[in-house]
């Protein structure tokens, strides 16, 4: 969640700093150039006011003034053109020139300077431009009318260079990127803190739920910061993980007592019965099954009773070595096997995982007893342990007829059997305390199709495979898979 939100947060950031910097800057561009032309503004006012009593033809009256003023607008010309290296220039109307400097300046005949200089011609000053961008190498044109007795007898054209201006405005606009950057790295820290926070509830209630869905009721939430909507969330949590877990305590307890209560009475019913027995002729048919449904739900009430303990108990998890294990349960099923005409072989190197080995040796026997059971005579039943990364597994491979893919995913279900398989002996609980067993130590137990090679005389898809996995890390709660 917080790769997907922590980019949305930071294009917005981004989208908000650049809504601020492009003005800014366009704003700082403009400021730069506003500068320089009043400048320029005030450097031709300066010099129409010079060029405005500068007389065509000098008079016979005042002929050394009218010289000198000429003269004196030439020097200022040549000066500001020394200087600043900025072209200047008064033109008459007809564009003939007064004086200009370089001297080689003319007016042209078209272009942003001929252009400034009609508009003088009209009695306006040049007040705005276009605007000059840094990566423009164009010219600044300002221009002004000289004034004499209420008539345009002139104009005052200044044209500038604009590197400096340029510069001092990529300048400005360095100094706003920099500025942007580190308000951008500062809203990223606080974007990356925002989450942080927002989030970490969010990933606290992940966990638990997942412990939770993994078989640890006893997982809640811890107390952890958020906004005050999710710490309300985490408290709801926990209260509802509470009542789900007081509800399967409860059913829990129920099972046990319930199996615990009943199994008196139904000794005593047996035990009537074989005292009925008594009294009927031998080989009676009718007490005869009497005698095997009452067998038989006393074993279904000492399931019942052994899988509510299985779903309570607390794993005592202690480093196993798996390989030997599986052998002294091959070796203890052997005499078994091999009365049904079953032949069972193992495949077990010595491979150590953490388990519990009574847990793990109820689960192995379950495996192989529902394998030699359902296997025909003639058949094979091969055990084998392998360690694959984090996991310990032994592989029970049968030859026996298999189940459907319909079966296979019902497999291990709380008294599930088969249609094919009601007139064997068993209550269909046996799988289901292995699991629940294994669970509590990180273990699991899986089912699939065994892999036919075509070369055993069976058609189709024939057998099982199933694999009894536990942790080879005694952390299987990060490291291990739960069912």
């Amino acid at each position: 969640m917080r790769t997907r939100l922590l980019p949305l947060l930071i294009v917005l950031m981004a989208a908000v700093l650049l809504a601020l910097g492009v003005p800014l800057a366009v704003s700082t561009a403009a400021a730069q150039q506003q500068k320089v032309v009043v400048d320029r503004i005030d450097d031709t006012a300066r010099f129409a006011a010079l060029a405005q009593f500068v007389t065509d033809t000098p008079t016979t009256a005042r002929p050394m003034r009218t010289d000198d003023r000429l003269e004196t607008l030439r020097r200022e010309l040549a000066s500001y053109y020394g200087v600043y290296g900025i072209r200047a220039g008064v033109f008459y109307r007809n564009a003939s020139s007064m004086a200009n400097a370089p001297d080689d300046w003319v007016l042209p005949r078209t272009g942003e300077v001929r252009e400034a200089f009609n508009e003088a011609l009209l009695s306006r000053r040049s007040h705005d431009p276009a605007q000059v961008w840094p990566w423009q190498r164009t010219r600044l044109v300002v221009a002004s009318p000289v004034i004499r007795d209420g008539d345009v007898v002139a104009v005052v054209v200044t044209d500038s260079p604009t590197g400096q201006l340029r510069s001092r405005t990529l300048r400005g606009w360095l100094l706003i990127g920099a500025g942007e950057i580190a308000a951008m790295l500062l809203a990223v820290g606080a974007a990356l803190r925002l989450t942080g926070w927002v989030l970490r509830p969010v990933r606290v209630l992940d966990a638990t739920t997942h412990a939770i869905a993994s078989g640890r009721l006893k997982s809640r939430v811890a107390a952890a910061g958020g906004p005050p909507e999710l710490r309300r969330l985490a408290r709801s949590f926990n209260e509802m993980a509470d009542n789900v877990e007081d509800v399967l305590e409860q059913q829990r307890a129920f099972v046990a007592d319930a199996s615990h209560q009943l199994r008196n009475p139904l000794a005593a019913l047996l035990l009537r019965i074989e005292l009925l027995a008594l009294e009927l002729p031998e080989g009676n048919e009718e007490i005869a099954s009497v005698r095997t449904e009452g067998k038989r739900l006393a074993q279904v009430l000492d399931d019942l009773l052994d899988l509510a303990l299985a779903e309570h108990a607390e794993a005592d998890l202690m480093l196993t070595d798996i390989g030997r294990l599986a052998t002294e349960r091959v070796a203890a099923w052997a005499p078994a096997a091999t009365a049904k005409g079953v032949r069972l072989t193992g495949d077990c190197p010595p491979v150590t995982g953490w388990a519990d080995p009574i847990t793990l040796s109820s689960a192995l026997d379950a495996v192989i007893d529902n394998a030699v059971k359902f296997t025909p005579e003639g058949g094979t039943v091969e055990v084998s342990v392998a360690a694959d990364g984090d996991l310990s597994t032994v592989v029970v491979t049968d030859s026996g007829p298999g189940l459907t893919d319909e079966e296979l995913a019902r497999v291990g279900d709380r008294f599930w059997r088969s249609g094919r398989h009601q007139n064997v002996k068993g209550s269909g609980l046996g799988l289901s305390i292995s699991r629940a067993l294994l669970a509590a130590g990180g273990g699991a137990i899986a089912y699939e199709h065994r892999e036919h090679d075509g070369h055993d005389g069976h058609d189709g898809q024939r057998g099982l495979r199933v694999s009894v996995s536990v942790p080879r890390s005694g952390d299987f709660s990060r490291s291990s898979p739960r069912p």
